[in-house]
């Protein structure tokens, strides 16, 4: 099965992850979309950052209703922080019958060859790139393991989020109603 890996802090999921995630499964050769829910980015400092599990049970809730969507938490056992190549080659020797594909935002293909071992990225696994605002130009964009997906240029953020409720707005309709229920219930970002 050919499955593609999108990786995130999800702090918390939202309707951008999600659409996204959406157009992969639906318009691509991709037959899933695994979240891969990160305990620590290595190029971000977050001090909101809930306990992965929190975020972990977040997404359980956004895609419980989507048998094209699993989430994983593979890089909770791996040491922090963790590295894409390292989660990559993990999930292909556990999941041999699969071939991964990573998921990312074109904000991340001009920043990609900083990446730890890019280049076996691109090679053994490839990309799947979604538009995002204020990208740049890349040179990746036409590699050959490169593949770019037209989808909704959402510039929905976490951050935004936890800023509306840290204020006390409304999050609804930014990210679905179980996780809305269950970030105010826990009192999360407060």
């Amino acid at each position: 099965m050919k499955i593609g890996l999108f990786f995130g802090s999800f702090n918390p999921i939202h309707v951008g992850h999600l659409i996204v995630a959406n157009v992969m499964a639906t318009t691509t050769d991709l037959e899933q979309v695994w979240f891969v829910v990160s305990p620590q980015n290595p190029f971000k400092k977050n001090k909101s950052l809930l306990h992965e599990f929190d975020r972990l049970d977040m997404v359980e809730k956004a895609i419980s209703d989507n048998l094209q969507f699993k989430v994983t938490d593979i890089e909770f056992s791996m040491p922090r922080p963790s590295y894409t190549i390292d989660t990559l080659s993990k999930l292909q020797t556990k999941y041999p019958q699969h071939q991964f594909k990573l998921i990312i935002g074109e904000d991340n293909l001009s920043q990609f060859t900083n990446w730890k071992e890019y280049d076996k990225i691109l090679t053994d696994f490839g990309l799947y790139v979604y538009p995002r605002p204020d990208s740049g130009n890349s040179e990746l964009k036409t590699h050959a393991s490169v593949r770019m997906v037209a989808a909704p240029l959402l510039d929905i953020s976490a951050t935004f989020i936890r800023e509306c409720i840290r204020k006390g707005q409304s999050i609804r309709y930014m990210t679905p109603e179980a996780v809305e229920e269950y970030i105010l219930r826990k009192k999360f970002y407060i």
